[in-house]
């Protein structure tokens, strides 16, 4: 999918204003509200934008430790691991990966001592081997795309 000048623009409006409207952004861009919606839509359809709700805190609901936890399964039982992972709310992510361990959670916990029943209870499911946690002390670099947006929408501009 190609993102050219006028879609990293677009973009750019979305993540830094979120809840401005259609016919603002488009305002704000200089082009015609229709011309917005079809290059939106073209962005859905794609798939480079894959939502529009808010970003939450697990930290202001509550759950302010975040550990990553490697998870080791059994060969044969990725998808059924993975499917008991989805049933645990304090995982707010998981990947399949390679290296060390199958799966990479990302898990939001109370404290040290609910961190630790929700990896007893990663324990406990069929198929899991063994798990491997690691605390994250600090965020260094907030989730973010508008630096790779701003990037892919260069390279764009270069091959015009």
């Amino acid at each position: 999918m190609a993102v050219d000048e006028l879609d990293t623009r677009i973009l750019r409006l979305l993540i830094e204003q979120p809840r401005t409207s259609v016919r603002e952004y488009a305002r704000l861009l200089g082009i015609a509200r229709g011309t917005l919606q079809a290059r939106l839509d073209r962005l859905e359809r794609d798939g480079v934008i894959t939502g529009t709700g808010p970003s939450l805190s697990p930290a202001a609901l509550g759950h302010p430790v975040l550990a990553f936890v490697h998870v080791e399964v059994t060969q044969g039982h990725l998808d059924e691991v993975g499917d008991a992972l989805a049933a645990v709310p304090e995982i707010i992510e998981a990947f399949s990966i390679t290296g060390g361990g199958d799966l990479l959670t990302r898990v939001a916990a109370r404290d040290a001592g609910h961190l630790e029943d929700v990896i007893q209870r990663l324990i406990q499911i069929p198929g899991v081997v063994r798990t491997r946690t690691e605390v994250a002390l600090r965020e260094r670099v907030p989730h973010r795309l508008l630096p790779l947006v701003e990037s892919v929408g260069r390279a764009a501009a270069k091959r015009d």
